[in-house]
């Protein structure tokens, strides 16, 4: 009887769990310019494999200088980045001035790691420029424990696909209108090889003295 069943059992198809970051997909990824920084999302919201939605936002600009990007559960999304803006605009009122990106990553990795025991389900990007026009960017798991690069980094359920593609296209010291082309390349080639991401795209460009907001179409199948 007991060899039967484990026979049974053992020939039974097992379906792979999905991760619950890869819950409602999406792909983030920050990349360094010449004096500039580009921040890259699609706009895809799912749940599973079912599209819902295609205008979810997954790129906030907490600061003039600065925007975090998220990808992972929709919910913990929304959460952190209300919560990461009031801690932002709180530190802004007593010190009356702006947080350096460098610090801005370092509150949303103290923020992760504070509720490591109950984690947002989040895993962020930050990019910006620092007072002298040096880019920053870094990248974080869902405890908060960050990496620095000085090229790019990525984050989502495309994070394969986006490495090779960004390691084929990215040049150093690229102008803001190539880096837009690249970060949009690199971008919808990814996400076009994933189900979870996709459905358009937006890419923001920050530099010195403007921000360079464009939206992108992207295959919707």
């Amino acid at each position: 009887f007991f060899s039967s069943s484990a026979a049974v059992r053992s020939s039974t198809p097992t379906a792979l769990a999905m991760s619950i970051l890869e819950h409602n997909g999406g792909s983030v990824l920050a990349m360094v310019g010449k004096n500039c920084v580009a921040v890259a999302t699609d706009t895809r919201f799912g749940v599973g494999g079912q599209t819902v939605g295609h205008d979810f936002n997954k790129v906030f600009r907490v600061q003039d200088n600065v925007f975090v990007g998220f990808t992972g559960l929709a919910t913990d999304i929304q959460t952190v980045a209300q919560l990461l803006q009031f801690r932002i605009k709180l530190y802004n009122l007593r010190e009356q001035r702006d947080m350096r990106p460098q610090v801005v990553g370092n509150l949303v990795s103290s923020m992760l790691y504070q509720r490591r025991f109950g984690p947002y389900f989040v895993e962020p990007i930050v990019a910006g420029l620092g007072d002298d026009g040096k880019p920053f960017i870094s990248a974080m798991d869902l405890l908060g424990a960050p990496v620095f690069a000085k090229d790019f980094v990525v984050a989502g359920t495309s994070t394969e696909m986006m490495y090779g593609m960004c390691e084929c296209l990215w040049k150093a010291d690229l102008e803001p209108d190539d880096l837009f082309e690249v970060a949009a390349q690199c971008l919808l080639s990814s996400v076009d090889r994933d189900a979870m991401s996709g459905w358009g795209a937006v890419v923001h460009i920050l530099t010195p003295d403007k921000v360079i907001t464009r939206r992108v179409r992207a295959r919707q199948d």
